[in-house]
Parts: structure tokens; sequence; C-alpha cells
């Protein structure tokens, strides 16, 4: 498979994965670290594919957080429920509006896997983090990890 195919391919398998939760990227990268051929080309374009789907998920939070706040607020939730729902979710809102807690959290995330990737982006998008920091910070954390899943099988 040419390196353009490669690409291609690794691009739309990281936009699938980053929005399907049962399609694995990092599966997909150890696949093509053992090919060989362009593993760097499938690393850098699954990657990117990682991040534009993550920031359809960041994008989509952060439209959609004032709308979901009118709705919840002109249904009137019970005090109870309110009150649990304000215990979770003000804190995270707070870590990730603040761009010194934020932008590690992101890139820990994007690295590592915890706390999920899926779950900071919606988070990031709702707590008011610059698009493009959060995409920055994406995207270098999703190039570790890849490349840190294709190291082994390109070195053997």
């Amino acid at each position: 498979m040419s390196s353009l195919a490669e690409a291609v391919v690794a691009l739309g398998y990281g936009v699938a994965s980053a929005l399907v939760p049962i399609v694995n990227a990092e599966a997909y990268a150890v696949v093509a670290g053992q090919r060989g051929g362009h593993a760097l080309v499938a690393v850098v374009a699954l990657a990117l594919g990682q991040t534009a789907g993550k920031l359809l998920l960041f994008e989509s939070a952060r439209r959609g957080s004032g709308r979901l706040a009118h709705k919840v607020a002109k249904r009137g939730k019970s005090g109870r429920a309110a009150t649990r729902a304000a215990r979770w979710t003000e804190p995270i809102r707070r870590w990730l509006s603040r761009r010194r807690t934020a932008l590690p959290t992101v890139l820990a995330s994007a690295a590592v896997g915890v706390p999920p990737l899926a779950v900071v982006s919606l988070a990031a998008g709702t707590g008011g983090l610059r698009r493009w920091e959060f995409a920055v910070a994406c995207l270098s954390g999703r190039v570790i990890r890849f490349a840190l899943l294709v190291l082994p099988a390109v070195l053997a």
C-alpha cells in the first residue's frame, strides 16, 4: 500500500475510533507497526484523525453546554438531583477551565488514556478551553501514545 493510501486509511480509522468506542486505534497502530513500511505516516495520520474526532466532541460540548444548562434550568431539576449533578460537574468544569490544569490533563489523557479522552474532550469543551490549545495538547498526546505502541514492532 502506498504511503498516501496508508495515511488516508489511518486518518479515517482515527476519526472513526474517536467517535465509536469499539473501534480501537491502539490496535490499528500496533498492526501498522508490525506491517512495517510507513509506520510514522500511520502514527501521525492516526493521531490527526483521533484529534479531529475529539475536536468534534469538544465543539459539540462547547456549543451544547449553554443550551443544556438552559433546558435543565427551565425543566427544574429536583433539589437532590441538582446537588448531586453539581457535586461532580462543577469541580471537573473548574479544573478544565484553568489553562494551567486543563492542558496537562488533556495531554495526559491523550497520552496515557486516564482519564478517558472522550470524557475530557466533552468536559474541556464546556470548560471554555481554547480550541487550538485543546487540539495541540490532544495531537501531541496521541502522537506520543501511538509512537510508543508502534516502536517495539518497528525495532523488532
